[in-house]
């Protein structure tokens, strides 16, 4: 074989290699997330069920109407709360998953586009005379890839911000307005 063949062939290797262990690092964050899911889900039903039964049986002992309501207005408070402790931790999981993506895969373009421009530049000192312009287009050409893909992490990286100021905005308007509709 040639030399740049055998340079291809190890980055196409190298490529593969980084990419299945991209792909594992991500079912990896992916399965966690789930399971964190899963367990918020799983202790969120459990104490539901016991605050219901309890709220029910507590109910139960009204003796009035008025002594109902005011008792089901006491529960509305802290049902309300406990909502929106339920979101604030599902944001965070969200938040803390899309982080770990975000870092995986920024590793991952960082260290393809070293080896991109270790091969570009072994393939300029091995190019045959003449070759400059082609090399010089396939330099611009990686590099403008390289800024298009900064600039869409840097933009996914502001929504992910304003969703999470959006969700703290909304967090905190309805907390006030739990508490004068169960008072």
């Amino acid at each position: 074989m040639f030399p740049m063949q055998d340079t291809f062939a190890q980055a196409a290797k190298t490529a593969l290699e980084n990419n299945m262990n991209l792909y594992l690092t991500l079912t990896g964050k992916t399965l966690e997330s789930v399971e964190k899911l899963v367990t918020l889900n799983m202790t969120a039903v459990k104490a539901s069920m016991e605050e219901s039964s309890a709220a029910a049986r507590q109910v139960l002992t009204a003796q009035n109407p008025q002594e109902f309501m005011a008792l089901v207005g006491a529960q509305a408070k802290p049902t309300l709360a406990k909502a929106m402790a339920y979101n604030g931790h599902l944001a965070n999981i969200a938040s803390s998953t899309q982080a770990e993506f975000a870092k995986a895969t920024e590793e991952q373009f960082a260290q393809a586009s070293r080896r991109m421009t270790e091969l570009v530049d072994e393939a300029a000192k091995n190019a045959p005379p003449g070759s400059e312009n082609v090399v010089a287009l396939v330099k611009t050409a990686f590099g403008n890839a390289s800024a298009g893909y900064e600039q869409i992490n840097k933009t996914a990286k502001q929504a992910v911000q304003a969703f999470e100021t959006n969700l703290t905005s909304v967090t905190n308007q309805f907390n006030p307005a739990g508490t004068q509709a169960a008072g």
